[in-house]
């Protein structure tokens, strides 16, 4: 599944999870390239969802911090978090913001929801590991990496902390109960 896939798909579980919402910021790295497809992607999907969509940037915490309170000031308010160095290095401060202002937020992986975020949609990285280390394997072996096909993720998985859901006073369908790979209590 492409990257633009996984990106649409975050904003979909957004409504499965919280139909109610109508505008959501995009919190994304403006120096990454990946961020600026994800964000395109998620961009696509908005209008045949009926979601007003803004991108909000992540230089630095007063940056963050400004840009989540101002926005979900506002009724009906959701996050999205893409994939970036910059989503990990503010992981907490985000997860902290989202549990403080309480939109609903949709995460690029596991490690988000297990540390308190609502869901999550994003590649198996156990699975990603592996690949990586078929890849040392080939290089050590003499291969030449720029001879390496580049390979996309194959295995995704869906999580969704239920404990988070009960505090945004959010009901999760069950069809969204059923598909999930893990559901954090």
């Amino acid at each position: 599944m492409p990257e633009f896939s996984i990106s649409a798909k975050w904003l979909e579980l957004m409504k499965q999870i919280a139909p109610a919402v109508t505008r959501v910021a995009v919190i994304r790295d403006t120096t990454a390239q990946s961020s600026l497809g994800q964000f395109s992607a998620i961009q696509a999907m908005a209008q045949s969802l009926g979601v007003e969509v803004q991108a909000m940037g992540m230089r630095d915490a007063p940056e963050i911090e400004r840009a989540i309170a101002a926005f979900t000031s506002k009724p009906n308010s959701g996050l999205i978090l893409t994939v970036s160095p910059q989503a990990f290095v503010h992981r907490a401060l985000i997860i902290a913001l989202a549990a403080r202002h309480r939109p609903p937020a949709v995460y690029p992986l596991r490690v988000f929801v297990a540390d308190g975020g609502l869901v999550s949609y994003g590649s198996n990285a156990p699975d990603a590991y592996r690949g990586a280390a078929t890849y040392v394997d080939r290089i050590l072996k003499g291969e030449k990496p720029t001879d390496l096909p580049v390979q996309s993720p194959t295995k995704f998985e869906l999580v969704i902390n239920i404990k988070t859901a009960k505090a945004l006073g959010l009901t999760v369908p069950t069809t969204l109960l059923a598909s999930a790979n893990e559901v954090i209590e």
